[in-house]
């Protein structure tokens, strides 16, 4: 009589077993440790300054909130890169190269070039001349109320007070709606220019079949170039008064006046776009395909998935939230700077992976990325606080990139491991 396997159940046990574990450990670890270091940088604040402690104070949460958004916006797209098995080194020239593009486009007033057929710097002259005017019409009415007049010619002069006041007021309305014309064509500037920038990417990926980590250090270098081909080996520094509007300035701002339902408007929309990724992510055809690239593309090919349509949707998906991230690089900076995103690619993939996110694809979520990411400016803002200097905090964020890759593989192990 041939014994009943008895081995196999409780092996299909345990591993669904682990998969549960592995789950839930996915969902709160990344809550577990921005408990941890939150109420660590806390301790250590109120120890080290006393009463001057300022790490909790509401102030100091919205700033770090509003220095979130840059690399959270930007992880957001490359959360559904990873996930679908690839990678972007690019990220960073880009976001320069979109706010740089940006820059360039409201210093040289496109937007009231092509549909207004005027330049913001006319109408601010408009208004430098009107008011040396009404200076000249102030100074006329005090010279004759120093003096002998008569009615009828201080009469004169104030109504020629009025009418150059209501000329300064009409020119101000004006510049207020040509630096909005041109801020809407500059921030649509930079998404197109951020989905081109992914659109290449994934063009090259999937015709070129070359590892995605080549094929984005190569374009990484390419936008650089761009960039400063675009800026001309400078920093494009469009004027603040007349062609930089409030609301681009405002969008990361922490001013008192310029906060929305007590946040900066910039994070309302980083969250707005995280729970619209979240809900493609969660009920989409596309995002079966997404999840299919990454955990086995061969299989994916073999389903009938087109492998390289998807690859070039979820490179130029993603170039759109560089997009987004290169407005925020340009609210925080004011100025388009070449140079500006070396290095943020790092902090992006960083806070993908912080957020529990595998490096080998098939698994990543949108809470997990927003939290790795706050979890890094948490660090960046306590070792502020502390007076700890620049090199220690990127060797703090190098050990954690490091703990979370290697905690990544721990839970494949796991997994995958059959007793």
């Amino acid at each position: 009589m041939i014994e009943p396997p008895t081995t196999q159940p409780t092996s299909g046990y345990r591993t669904k077993s682990n998969q549960n574990w592995m789950r839930v450990f996915n969902v709160v670890g990344p809550f577990l440790a921005l408990t941890a270091v939150v109420l660590f940088f806390a301790i250590a604040d109120g120890w080290m300054n006393g009463e001057k402690a300022t790490f909790l104070t509401g102030r100091n949460l919205m700033t770090i909130s509003s220095q979130t958004a840059t690399v959270a916006v930007a992880a957001l797209g490359m959360t559904v890169i990873i996930i679908a098995g690839g990678i972007d080194l690019s990220a960073g020239t880009a976001i320069a190269l979109c706010a740089t593009v940006l820059a360039w486009s409201l210093k040289e007033d496109l937007g009231p070039r092509w549909f207004a057929n005027e330049t913001t710097a006319s109408v601010a002259k408009s208004i430098t001349e009107a008011k040396g005017d009404l200076k000249q019409i102030e100074r006329e009415i005090e010279a004759l109320a120093g003096g002998e007049y008569n009615t009828t010619q201080v009469a004169a002069k104030l109504m020629a007070k009025s009418d150059a006041e209501e000329t300064i007021r009409q020119h101000e309305r004006r510049l207020t709606k040509l630096k909005s014309l041109s801020a809407a064509v500059a921030v649509g500037m930079s998404l197109g220019c951020g989905a081109f920038c992914g659109f290449v990417n994934g063009l090259l990926v999937s015709y070129l079949r070359v590892v995605p980590f080549i094929v984005t250090l190569g374009t990484m270098q390419l936008y650089l170039g761009l960039s400063k081909q675009v800026a001309r080996e400078t920093t494009v520094r469009p004027d603040r008064f007349s062609q930089v509007s409030d609301g681009l300035v405002d969008l990361l701002s922490v001013r008192a006046d310029a906060l929305w339902l007590g946040l900066p408007s910039g994070v309302w929309l980083t969250l707005l776009l995280a729970a619209l990724l979240a809900a493609v992510l969660h009920w989409t055809v596309f995002s079966r395909y997404v999840f299919a690239l990454g955990s086995n593309e061969a299989t994916a090919r073999l389903c009938g998935i087109n492998v390289r349509w998807n690859k070039i949707a979820v490179y130029t998906l993603s170039g759109l939230f560089v997009g987004v991230g290169g407005v925020y690089q340009f609210s925080r900076l004011t100025v388009g700077n070449p140079t500006s995103g070396s290095g943020l690619e790092l902090r992006i993939i960083a806070a993908v992976v912080i957020g529990g996110a595998s490096l080998s694809g098939g698994r990543g979520s949108v809470l997990g990325t927003l939290l790795g990411a706050l979890i890094m400016s948490v660090i960046a803002n306590g070792c502020t606080m502390l007076g700890l200097q620049n090199p220690v905090q990127d060797m703090i964020l190098g050990v954690i990139i490091v703990a979370a890759v290697a905690l990544d593989q721990f839970r494949q192990r796991a997994v995958s491991r059959k007793p």
